[in-house]
């Protein structure tokens, strides 16, 4: 009996010293250099009027259309970074790494840092959103959660910006709920866009980026230098109606311009219904 107690002792202790080594639960590794996976829903630049799978509401089809490139030539836009809403979808590479506590040795916050972006902090230490007052950046506020073994991250405060490079804007209003999700070495990066005055529903889009271990980023200075010589204080634009890019990509591509323009009706499957209904009743019409 005694032979049998000391054995079911060193069991249990056997049991207990591997139960401690093991994390009380799973958490996913992000740390890394990735590069995005250009595909043909995120190919990089995008053409003026290239505003399909975008719900803009009416505004922000108005400001859309307004957007002249020459605006990037102006000295307060050449060093401007990229925003929250726009950068996981842009052709960068991305640095991921872990901040953690050197005390308690949990994890503060993710950070992630794209060539030509900030430095993107995700705090996971509990900490309370600021005030609605306080000031709006081009990363915003951002805290994060592990939900099982993926990581989602819900983003405030941000300025102003664009959703795609080619002028579709998003307003200083405009929420990011992100989800990260890692297969092998592959990350799926899912952004839920809300914005009350330039979009008419939530904007749900996935990139997906490849983790490269030889990668390494570089650093990204920028110099500020007048490119155009312009009266001082005119802002690149056009008046509604003027511009005269926005077809150009629907009829390169032969993409019906009620597609094109984006909107949340051009999302839908009936778009599809009435353009070829409309298309069946023009030889019709042209007989009579």
């Amino acid at each position: 009996m005694g032979i049998l107690k000391k054995s079911r002792r060193a069991l249990l202790a056997a049991a207990l010293t591997a139960l401690l080594g093991v994390p009380a639960f799973a958490q996913m590794e992000f740390s890394g250099e990735w590069a995005p996976v250009l595909d043909e829903d995120n190919a990089g630049n995008p053409y003026v009027g290239e505003f399909i799978g975008i719900p803009m509401s009416h505004s922000g089809m108005l400001r859309a259309q307004a957007w002249n490139a020459s605006l990037y030539t102006l000295p307060e836009w050449q060093c401007r970074p990229h925003g929250a809403m726009y950068i996981s979808r842009g052709p960068s590479q991305v640095r991921i790494w872990k901040e953690v506590d050197p005390d308690s040795r949990e994890i503060v916050a993710f950070h992630a840092e794209w060539l030509r972006s900030i430095d993107n902090p995700y705090y996971m230490d509990g900490r309370a959103r600021p005030s609605k007052y306080s000031p709006h950046t081009f990363g915003g506020f951002s805290t994060a959660e592990f939900i099982g073994d993926q990581l989602k991250i819900t983003t405030t405060h941000l300025k102003e910006d664009y959703y795609r490079r080619n002028g579709v804007p998003s307003s200083d209003e405009a929420t990011l709920t992100q989800y990260w999700m890692r297969r092998g070495d592959i990350l799926t990066w899912t952004t839920i866009a809300t914005d009350p005055l330039y979009l008419s529903e939530p904007m749900i889009r996935a990139s997906e980026y490849r983790l490269i271990p030889a990668l390494r980023i570089p650093p990204y200075p920028c110099t500020v230098i007048e490119e155009v010589d312009r009266p001082a204080g005119v802002v690149p634009h056009y008046l509604p109606g003027q511009n005269p890019f926005l077809t150009e990509w629907g009829e390169k591509y032969h993409v019906p311009q009620a597609a094109a323009g984006g909107g949340a009706a051009a999302m839908h499957p009936e778009l599809a219904k009435k353009i070829l209904k409309e298309a069946n009743a023009a030889p019709a019409a042209a007989k009579k």
